[in-house]
């Protein structure tokens, strides 16, 4: 899934400490799930980790990337007997029953085939009329998916599961997590949109970039805020990249698993900070197919999960936002 653009505010520099041992800036980059990666840390001895990096994010594809046909969840998609998941899988599957509890269905991993047959996935679009729609929901309910001694049940073979609200949160996890393995105490990891920071730049904290809601494709994408991001993981969702227009119609890749069809509301897009990208990104997805209101009165209620949130959403034609109270001295509005 494609998700909102971050413009991330990376600055090279040395540091020198009272021992005068240098300490570099390591900065890291690549293509990964689709998309692209970006990786910043602050090295004591410079080791470069790229290779071990592109490693995990190969073992984690193999596990959930539904683009891959021998992947884990491709081949449990495909009915394939005795699959047995591995620790990542298993991770996601558990977060996503998590937050599907939480959210009473707003967020669901088995909208899979809703979201192939609306354009959205590895397979072919087909014009979808509302019987189809209606047939399709059918399949689409977290509780007709189970997990038993390291094996995903299904309650009907053409139910398909599909991670792809949530998985790249949880790799930026990953990295940050083997990142500190080596030591690292002080980075910024982006995948796809979806960030995790630690530590701080320097002497300041890590700063990253919300884009303005712009359907154009535009080169040079305009930002909307900028936030302080330190030691929290953010992730942000939108309708306004991945679409298509059909008629007089747009279809967003956002799909309401109780409608069955696009989430079609004002809010344009939806940024979550969390304290790890698996929860900001599941609850950014959420977010979007809960609209403005519902999100809102659902923050109020679960205060005590510490999510913060920058809505930006439609109000007669103009842009307004939400913003959490604790986040409103950590981000700065662009003119």
């Amino acid at each position: 899934m494609i998700k909102t653009f971050f413009i991330l505010l990376f600055t090279l520099f040395l540091l020198t400490r009272c021992s005068s041992q240098k300490v570099e800036i390591i900065k890291l980059e690549g293509k990964a799930q689709g998309t692209t990666y970006h990786i910043t840390y602050l090295s004591d001895n410079g080791i470069i980790y790229k290779k071990e990096i592109d490693s995990l994010l190969n073992v984690i594809d193999a596990s959930m990337s539904t683009w891959i046909p021998t992947s884990i969840i491709s081949r449990i998609n495909n009915n394939e007997q005795n699959v047995v998941i591995d620790n990542y899988f298993e991770t996601v599957y558990t977060k996503s029953i998590e937050v599907s509890e939480k959210t009473t269905g707003d967020f669901d991993i088995t909208v899979g085939p809703l979201v192939n047959a609306w354009g959205f996935g590895p397979t072919n679009k087909n014009s979808l009329s509302k019987i189809q729609v209606d047939s399709l929901l059918q399949l689409v309910n977290y509780k007709k998916v189970s997990l038993k001694n390291n094996q995903v049940s299904k309650e009907n073979p053409n139910i398909k599961i599909d991670f792809n609200a949530i998985a790249q949160g949880y790799s930026v996890d990953v990295l940050a997590r083997f990142l500190e393995t080596k030591g690292i105490n002080n980075y910024l990891v982006e995948l796809g949109g979806e960030i995790i920071s630690k530590g701080k730049k320097g002497d300041i904290d890590w700063k990253v970039g919300i884009e303005q809601p712009n359907e154009e494709q535009a080169i040079e994408r305009k930002l909307e805020a900028i936030i302080n991001l330190k030691n929290r993981a953010l992730a942000t969702s939108g309708n306004y990249r991945k679409f298509y227009i059909e008629g007089d119609q747009k279809f967003s890749h956002i799909i309401n698993p109780k409608t069955g069809y696009p989430a079609k509301h004002n809010l344009l897009s939806t940024t979550v900070i969390a304290d790890d990208g698996i929860t900001a990104d599941a609850y950014a997805t959420a977010f979007m197919v809960m609209g403005l209101q519902k999100s809102i009165d659902f923050l109020e209620k679960n205060k005590k999960m510490n999510l913060e949130v920058h809505f930006i959403y439609d109000e007669n034609g103009k842009w307004k936002t939400y913003t959490s109270k604790s986040l409103e001295n950590r981000i700065k509005k662009i003119p």
